[in-house]
């Protein structure tokens, strides 16, 4: 398993529009061989900011490096430029490789 997150430092005023703005995007994630989900995370607000991340889980950090060269990536960040900018800085990027995984254990 792979994790792929960037986080967003967004001003509170922004918070709104930054939301909406990846509500509405159509992410082409579930096109992509590997994509297992896919979250957009609202952390804590402080000193007039929100931290949020984006999440994405993948079958292999290859599948996740496919992604970000593919048709679908491009359509999917088509609209990053349209707006103004609405968090500081560039987002920070992270990945992860999974070195264990516990999962809970269904009823019958």
């Amino acid at each position: 398993m792979y994790l792929a997150m960037n986080r967003f430092t967004v001003p509170l005023e922004n918070a709104a529009a930054f939301e909406e703005l990846w509500l509405s995007r159509d992410s082409h994630l579930k096109d992509m061989d590997g994509f297992v989900a896919f979250h957009m995370l609202k952390g804590p607000e402080e000193d007039g900011r929100v931290l949020y991340a984006s999440h994405t889980v993948w079958e292999s950090e290859a599948q996740f490096r496919a992604w970000t060269t593919s048709p679908e990536f491009r359509a999917a960040h088509a609209r990053a430029g349209d707006s103004k900018k609405l968090h500081e800085g560039a987002p920070r990027f992270e990945g992860f490789r999974a070195i264990q995984e516990i999962a809970a254990t269904q009823a019958a």
